[in-house]
């Protein structure tokens, strides 16, 4: 089983980090908010999307008392809380730093670590000793204080879903090693498995050095010699390159019962067994917002199970069991009946939006409502909505591009770095949700 962030008490928390571009890097967290037209907004890193229930509970305290009461996932498994009182002062902070939410206050912006949400579930390893040991590195780090709150870690059960995701620095498992990826690049570094996470840290703090000059946030954004000095820093703590291009498209977990061999934290084998039928369930949250009567139902249903909660980069949940057949089924039928998304076959299986208008200054429009009054056949690809050309969340590999302009909704279909010719639908709802539903088919 993946493992939760440490019960241990936090360090004490400081007016903010020790990230010398802090003028720069406008990423909102826990101890900085961003200011909303729906009020303050902050965000919660969760590493590897990983909750135990006391903590989600946490979570959902300092949203009934500072914001609106609900709990809203991002597209790297953490949670935002919005529509904070300016006057809240410290208050969430205190409260999250109390759960174990907020062990490093020069760190908080830096824990973007995503990881397989079915990892050690499906008969794939598990990656939880790899999590564990680098937050614990990075909140370790003096340099990686100064990564902005941009910079991505992603760790990879060996299934492509987190890799696709385009992070700064991934580990990939392959058999008893894991591969080490810095960016993009098609070449991976093959390295001791016990040695992943230190590596990754590395490759973070050298591109941290060669950053200082060209003003870069990610390593995408390195110019391409720079980026390669990065690389090559990389290779002497590291075994020989291997060939290795990245995935193109970022699959999410499908809704519903997850089977295979449960991993509970060790490797899992080739002729591992379990008596459950369902060894977790998936669950997807339409748009990504939850209210409080299903964070708490979901909260419960964790509890039962195994008490723990996985945030996934595509805005579901994994609760990892084992189940039997009939508990299983039960939990998704009660989940249903809340609104929740527990089979592929639901409309809004792979619908996206932004926040869209009124809670962002920036959108031309309420798109939330308008993908919600759009949705209709499950379609092949995903679909995306942006309220502006920001496209905030949207997501990687193949998908549908809503973006609303002054002209109307430009829809388009994105394959990568590769944009098709866009069609534009002009104040026409209901040719808005035709156009839509044929791009995604």
């Amino acid at each position: 089983m993946l493992a939760a962030m440490p019960d241990s008490a936090p360090s004490p928390l400081s007016t903010g980090d020790t990230s010398p571009r802090d003028g720069g890097d406008a990423c909102p967290g826990t101890l900085r908010l961003h200011r909303a037209d729906d009020g303050a907004l902050a965000r919660v890193r969760i590493p590897g999307g990983v909750l135990s229930a006391d903590r989600a509970d946490a979570l959902l305290a300092v949203a009934g008392r500072f914001g609106d009461g609900e709990l809203h996932l991002t597209s790297r498994g953490n949670v935002q809380l919005r529509g904070l009182d300016a006057e809240c002062g410290g208050g969430p902070a205190e409260l999250l730093g109390a759960a174990g939410l907020l062990p490093s206050a020069a760190h908080e912006r830096a824990r973007n670590i995503v990881a397989s949400p079915l990892a050690g579930l499906d008969g794939s390893p598990s990656v939880s000793g790899w999590l564990s040991e680098l937050d614990g590195l990075v909140c370790g780090s003096a340099a990686a204080a100064s990564l902005s709150g941009r910079f991505l870690f992603a760790l990879d059960d060996g299934r492509g879903d987190v890799d696709a995701l385009g992070a700064d620095v991934t580990l990939i498992a392959e058999g008893g090693d894991c591969l080490l990826r810095v960016g993009a690049e098609d070449e991976v570094f093959r390295v001791p498995a016990e040695e992943g996470p230190r590596a990754a840290l590395l490759a973070a703090e050298a591109f941290l050095r060669a950053a200082r000059d060209s003003g870069a946030w990610r390593v995408k954004d390195l110019p391409d010699d720079v980026r390669a000095e990065v690389v090559r820093a990389i290779g002497p703590a590291a075994g020989p390159a291997v060939h290795r291009p990245r995935p193109r498209t970022a699959k999410a977990p499908e809704p519903g019962p997850v089977t295979g061999p449960y991993d509970n934290g060790g490797t899992t084998t080739a002729n591992a067994t379990t008596t459950a039928t369902a060894t977790a369930i998936s669950i997807g949250v339409p748009l990504g917002q939850l209210s409080a009567t299903q964070w708490r139902l979901l909260t419960d249903t964790a509890r039962r199970y195994g008490n723990e909660l996985r945030l996934t980069p595509w805005r579901g949940i994994v609760i990892p069991g084992p189940f039997a057949h009939d508990e299983a089924a039960e939990a998704l039928r009660t989940l249903d009946a809340a609104g929740l998304i527990t089979a592929p076959d639901s409309p809004w299986t792979g619908v996206g939006a932004c926040i869209g208008h009124p809670g962002c200054a920036k959108s031309l429009s309420d798109v939330r409502a308008e993908a919600g009054a759009a949705v209709g056949p499950v379609g092949r690809l995903p679909v995306y909505w942006s309220g502006c050309e920001r496209r905030c969340g949207h997501p990687h590999g193949e998908w549908i591009d809503v973006v609303v302009t002054p002209d109307g909704h430009r829809i388009s279909h994105v394959r990568g770095e590769r944009r098709d010719p866009p069609a534009t639908v002009r104040n026409a709802p209901a040719a808005l949700a035709a156009t839509v539903a044929a791009a995604r088919a």
